[in-house]
C-alpha cells in the first residue's frame, strides 16, 4: 500500500496563505516532487513563496526547527514563516530561494561556485547547536534521537527497519545487486572508524550535493532540503566530494581551513569513516533502486579507500 498525498481544494490553500500572511496570493502553482507533501509556489507583493501540506503526524517539525537553526545563523536556508494545521493537514510555509539547482550548470560553472560552497559547509558545521544533544537523525525538539554515533550507525544498519523506508531491506541481497559480504567487509571499515567521527558533533546537512544547493549563476543563492542529523560534519564533505569527482573538492576544502584558521583534528580517520557511513548507505540505495552502475562505482571506491 502507497501513501496518497492529501488533497485541498484551492479555496483551502488561500484561506491557509491569507490567514497567515494576507490577502493576494497568486500564481499558485503545484511543485513536482515531495514524498509525503503537497507543495505548491506562489506569489505575494512580487515575493515567493512555498507551502506544503502532509496529514502525517510531525511531518515539518524537524524541518520548521532546521530552518530556525540555520536561517539565524546567517546560512541560506529557505526561512519558515508558519506551521499550522487545518482540520487534519499540517502545513508550513517558506520563503522560496531563488535560482536554480546547481546541478542544471556545466561541470566547469560548479567548480567555480566551489570556493563559496565550502564556506557554507564550514558554516553549516559550525552552527551554534550547543543547548542540543544526541547524534543522528533530528528529532522535532531539536535533539538527536540516540545517545552516541556508534548506536545511530548500528541501527541504521540493522536488519529490522520495519514502518521505513529500508523495511525488509535484507531482501536485497537475494533480490539484488547488494552483496552480503561486501556489505559486511564495508560495514566493519566503517566500525573501526566510528570513534574517529564520534568525537565530532556537529550539524550535518545529510544530502549536500548539486541537487539541494541553488545558484542564480554567479553566487549560491540557498541552501534546500537535506536528511540532518547530529554528527561529524565531514560527513558533508564527502558527500560533496562524491558528487562533484572532476573538482579537487578535499584540497578546497583544506585550503578554506587552513587560511581561515580552522584546525581539522584527524582530518584523515574522519574523513574515511565518512566515506564509509554514506558510502555503505549509497551501496543499499543504489540495489534498491535498481542502479547498477552508481552501485558499482561506489563499491569500487569504498573497497579501494
Amino acid at each position: 500500500m502507497t501513501y496518497a498525498k492529501p488533497k485541498l481544494a484551492m479555496s483551502e490553500i488561500e484561506k491557509v496563505l491569507e490567514n497567515h500572511l494576507r490577502p493576494g496570493a497568486v500564481e499558485i502553482t503545484p511543485l513536482s516532487g515531495g514524498n509525503i507533501s503537497n507543495v505548491f509556489s506562489f506569489i505575494l507583493e512580487g515575493k515567493g513563496y512555498v507551502v506544503k501540506f502532509s496529514d502525517l503526524a510531525g511531518a515539518y517539525e524537524t524541518e520548521n526547527y532546521v530552518s530556525n537553526l540555520l536561517s539565524s545563523q546567517n546560512i541560506p536556508f529557505p526561512k519558515c514563516l508558519a506551521l499550522g494545521k487545518t482540520s487534519q493537514i499540517t502545513y508550513l510555509i517558506m520563503e522560496r530561494m531563488e535560482g536554480r539547482n546547481l546541478s542544471d550548470y556545466t561541470a566547469e560553472e560548479q567548480t567555480l561556485h566551489l570556493p563559496e560552497i565550502i564556506s557554507i559547509l564550514t558554516r553549516m558545521g559550525a552552527a551554534d547547536i550547543g543547548a542540543t544533544y544526541g547524534y543522528g537523525w533530528i528529532g522535532a525538539n531539536g535533539n538527536g534521537v540516540y545517545s552516541s554515533w556508534k548506536d545511530f550507525v548500528v541501527a541504521v544498519n540493522a536488519e529490522d527497519q520495519a514502518g521505513t523506508f529500508w523495511e525488509n531491506w535484507y531482501d536485497l541481497f537475494h533480490t539484488s545487486c547488494l552483496e552480503k559480504d561486501v556489505y559486511e567487509e564495508i560495514y566493519s571499515r566503517l566500525m573501526d572508524y566510528v570513534p574517529y567521527n564520534e568525537s565530532n558533533r556537529s550539524f550535518i546537512h545529510g544530502d549536500f550535493q548539486q541537487w539541494n544547493i541553488l545558484s542564480d549563476g554567479t553566487r549560491i543563492t540557498g541552501i534546500i532540503d537535506g536528511n540532518c542529523m547530529y554528527g561529524d560534519c565531514l560527513i558533508d564533505l564527502a558527500i560533496l566530494d562524491r558528487h562533484m569527482p572532476w573538482s579537487d573538492v578535499i584540497k578546497v576544502y583544506q585550503d578554506y581551513q587552513e587560511k581561515n584558521g580552522i584546525e581539522t583534528p584527524n582530518f584523515k580517520e574522519r574523513l574515511m569513516g565518512a566515506y564509509y557511513f554514506k558510502g555503505l548507505d549509497g551501496l543499499r540505495f543504489y540495489a534498491k533502486m535498481g542502479w547498477n552502475d552508481a552501485y558499482q562505482s561506489t563499491r569500487q571506491f569504498l573497497l579501494n579507500l
